[in-house]
């Protein structure tokens, strides 16, 4: 039974269909009632082609039109958080503009939010990883040597004297410490 909502277009479709070769958030929307009758049929949503929620779920809606009140079932994700994950409905609003915060990051913070969600805080902002998070660096060593330079501790000593100092040392220090961790390179506090 066909509901009284416009069809998409192939512009719309053309504007919010994920592409592979973007590596955007993206979302396989089915419904439960297509599934159950053997059909695979949806789409890959590229979530962040959205500026508001209601504009995602009136897309999915109107995908859907064939239906009068589509169960929404998404069926595979990809582009974001493993975390955050989970097949059934659409994803809330909340969801909705926590994908979209995380798009919005560089590549090397993308990894490093990744990684923080899954070894401190699943749950965290990304307001909260950009408090913890220090950067990426070849080394914990080098890290430490960066620490040491920001934090002035070279000032009064002599260039012979800082050639002396086992970076390697105080990188232990600051991890045992509880100070600070690395993960792959990323260096949280």
């Amino acid at each position: 039974m066909t509901t009284n909502l416009e069809p998409l277009t192939k512009n719309e479709i053309r504007t919010h269909a994920a592409h592979y070769d973007q590596a955007k958030p993206a979302v396989y929307v089915g419904t439960y009632h297509k599934y159950n009758c053997g059909s695979l049929y949806g789409m890959w949503v590229d979530i962040t082609t959205f500026d508001e929620y209601e504009e995602f779920c009136d897309f999915c809606r109107r995908l859907h039109r064939d239906e009068n009140d589509p169960e929404f079932m998404v069926q595979d994700f990809e582009y974001y958080p493993e975390s955050w994950y989970h097949e059934g409905g659409l994803p809330s609003e909340k969801e909705f503009e926590r994908i979209n915060e995380f798009a919005a990051l560089d590549e090397d913070k993308k990894e490093a939010y990744e990684i923080y969600l899954d070894n401190y805080n699943e749950d965290a902002t990304i307001e909260e990883f950009e408090e913890r998070y220090e950067g990426k660096y070849d080394s914990g060593e080098d890290f430490a040597e960066h620490l040491c330079e920001e934090c002035g501790y070279f000032k009064n000593l002599p260039q012979w004297l800082q050639c002396c100092i086992d970076y390697s040392a105080v990188w232990r220090s600051l991890d045992t410490g509880g100070d600070y961790s690395e993960f792959d390179g990323h260096i949280f506090r």
